[in-house]
């Protein structure tokens, strides 16, 4: 990931779909997104790796969600769209629990909030778990070759997550 003052030097990706929007630290960077879903322990079952452009709502599409029925599946509000929750419950019960907005046409009740609000910190603190294995910089000669050091980077913690904590 490069940040939008460095894109000039990219040389393994050269579109303007890798180019994308940090909200939270209201800045651009130019890269990919991983979508991760996690147990509720936080141990990584699935990713995809998507163009920084991409909206989290099309990284869900990507996903394979290979899951028991009944499972939940907690989501930020970035992930708030109603048919794909309805989709998902009627053809593979399983259950999206996205955070509301305020201005929600669904409403929770605030303990339900809070419980989203709590699951939702503690999968935002395997991202950092993850990222703080990270190099400053990553080198790689292929796109492809950065792809597959990432994955070694959220499969390493995996493993770490799984057997030795």
């Amino acid at each position: 990931m490069a940040h939008n003052i460095r894109i000039f030097n990219a040389k393994l990706i050269q579109s303007e779909e890798y180019r994308g929007y940090i909200a939270s630290k209201k800045r651009y960077f130019y890269g990919v997104r991983v979508q991760l879903l996690t147990t509720k322990t936080g141990i990584p079952v699935e990713f995809v790796f998507m163009p920084a452009s991409a909206t989290d709502i099309r990284g869900l599409g990507a996903l394979p969600l290979n899951l028991l029925p009944g499972s939940q599946v907690y989501a930020d509000c970035a992930y708030l769209d109603y048919t794909v929750e309805d989709d998902l419950i009627e053809t593979s019960q399983i259950s999206m629990q996205v955070m509301r907005k305020i201005n929600s046409k669904r409403q929770d009740a605030p303990w339900i909030q809070y419980i989203k609000q709590s699951i939702r910190h503690y999968i935002e603190t395997v991202f950092s778990g993850i990222t703080r294995r990270f190099h400053k910089s990553i080198h790689a000669v292929t796109f492809e070759g950065f792809l597959l050091k990432l994955q070694a980077f959220i499969f390493a913690y995996t493993l770490q997550q799984a057997f030795i904590d």
